[in-house]
C-alpha cells in the first residue's frame, strides 16, 4: 500500500501515488486505500472518498493501451489531500474487508465483460465465415472452419453459465470467493482464446482494423489482468479448496 494516510485534528492527509486506476480522468470521486495504521498490516487499511477537484489530486499519466481504449486508465498522486472526517468511508480499518467484498463483484463485472466481447468475436467470425465462399462454398462448410466456430461457441456458452451462476448467489447474498475466481478465471480465457480464433478465421482481414476481431483480441487480453490476474485467481481457488 503507497498511499498513507496521517490524522490532523479533525482532518485525514492523504499522501502517495496509485497506478493503473480506471477512469480516475472522468470520475467525479475516486476511492482511494490508504494506510492510516502501518503497525496493523491489513487491519491498518482505511478507504476514503476522494473528489478529483480537491487540491493535491492530480492525475498524472493516461496511459496509451493496446486495447479496451473506451476506459481511460491512469495513475493519480495525492500530495497533502487535506479531507475532513467525513470523507473516511466506514471506520478506520474497514478497507481490507471493503475491498475483498468489492473484488468479488469486480471479478463477476469482468467475466460478464468477457461474456460479451466473447460472444461479440464468436458473431463476428461466424458470420465471415457463412459469407466467405471458397471452392464454391462458404468457409463454414470446412470442417476445420466449422470446429472451430462450434469450438468457440461451446466455451462462450461455458463461461456465460459459469458467470450466471456466481451473478446469481452474489446477488442473494452468499459468499462468491471460490465462484467469483472461477468465472473471471474462465470467462476471460475464453474470451481471450475465442477472440483469437475469430482473428485466424477472418485469416488476414481479421488482423486489419477494417473488422472487429482484432479489437475483441486486443481487448480481451485485459480481462486476464484486471481485478487480479489469472495467476491470482488460481491462488484464491485454491486457497478456497483448502490447498
Amino acid at each position: 500500500m503507497d498511499t498513507l494516510a496521517e490524522k490532523e485534528g479533525d482532518e485525514y492527509v492523504l499522501n502517495g501515488t496509485k497506478q493503473f486506476i480506471t477512469n480516475a480522468s472522468e470520475a467525479g470521486s475516486v476511492l482511494v486505500k490508504a494506510v492510516t495504521d502501518p503497525d496493523a498490516g491489513y487491519d491498518g487499511i482505511s478507504t476514503f472518498i476522494v473528489d478529483p477537484a480537491d487540491d493535491g489530486f492530480e492525475v498524472t499519466t493516461i496511459w496509451d493501451k493496446m486495447g479496451l481504449n473506451a476506459s481511460p486508465t491512469c495513475e493519480i498522486q495525492l500530495d497533502d489531500v487535506r479531507l475532513p472526517e467525513d470523507r473516511l468511508l466506514g471506520n478506520e480499518g474497514d478497507g481490507w474487508d471493503q475491498t475483498k467484498k468489492t473484488l468479488d463483484g469486480g471479478r463477476i463485472s469482468i467475466a460478464a465483460l468477457s461474456v460479451g466481447l466473447g460472444q461479440g468475436a464468436y458473431e463476428a467470425a461466424k458470420s465471415y465465415a457463412t459469407e466467405r465462399e471458397q471452392f464454391g462454398q462458404p468457409i463454414s462448410e470446412f470442417d476445420a472452419v466449422r470446429n472451430k466456430i462450434v469450438a468457440m461457441h461451446r466455451k462462450a456458452e461455458r463461461a456465460r453459465l459459469l458467470t450466471h451462476k456466481a451473478a446469481t448467489k452474489y446477488d442473494a447474498g452468499a459468499d462468491v470467493n471460490r465462484l467469483s475466481a472461477l468465472a473471471k478465471l474462465d470467462a476471460s480465457e475464453a474470451a481471450r482464446e475465442i477472440a483469437e480464433d475469430a482473428v485466424q478465421v477472418l485469416g488476414g482481414y481479421g488482423y486489419t482494423t477494417d473488422f472487429a476481431p482484432q479489437r475483441f483480441y486486443r481487448d480481451a487480453k485485459l480481462m486476464e489482468i484486471g481485478e487480479g490476474t489469472s495467476e491470482i485467481q488460481h491462488l484464491v481457488i485454491g486457497r478456497e479448496l483448502g490447498l
